[in-house]
């Protein structure tokens, strides 16, 4: 039996986190969505639930969405991560890969990605 197929976005920009959200109408229901605007958001949000992807930015108020990562990937939790950030040099992709991200993406060149790649990920989410 596939757990429940749920989607934590992480970011501080309302108007990306409705894009997306409105993006992934056809994927998932907006009841299977989360939202975190911050770092203790998130973390309770991830630890509260079992989330099949979490879509993560790197800056973040307060702590940043690396520091997430970490956090994240220490936890064990089977969860794909998906770091989608404005901050996409070869620095932060290299270090967020290296943490764990199964992707990296680049908001401003990357987001029709987004669709394909989080079917394809809740697809395989058990």
């Amino acid at each position: 039996m596939k757990k429940e197929q749920l989607i934590l976005i992480v970011d501080d920009n309302m108007t990306f986190v409705n894009r997306v959200i409105c993006m992934l109408e056809d994927t998932v229901q907006g009841k299977n969505v989360n939202v975190a605007s911050n770092y203790d958001e998130a973390s309770r949000l991830f630890f509260r639930e079992d989330h099949c992807v979490v879509l993560l930015d790197i800056n973040l108020p307060g702590k940043n969405g690396i520091e997430l990562l970490k956090l994240f990937k220490e936890s064990k939790k089977n969860t794909e991560v998906i770091m989608i950030t404005n901050h996409a040099d070869a620095y932060y992709r290299q270090q967020c890969l290296e943490l764990g991200a199964e992707i990296f993406l680049d908001k401003s060149h990357d987001f029709m990605l987004l669709p394909g790649i989080i079917s394809e990920k809740i697809a395989g989410c058990v």
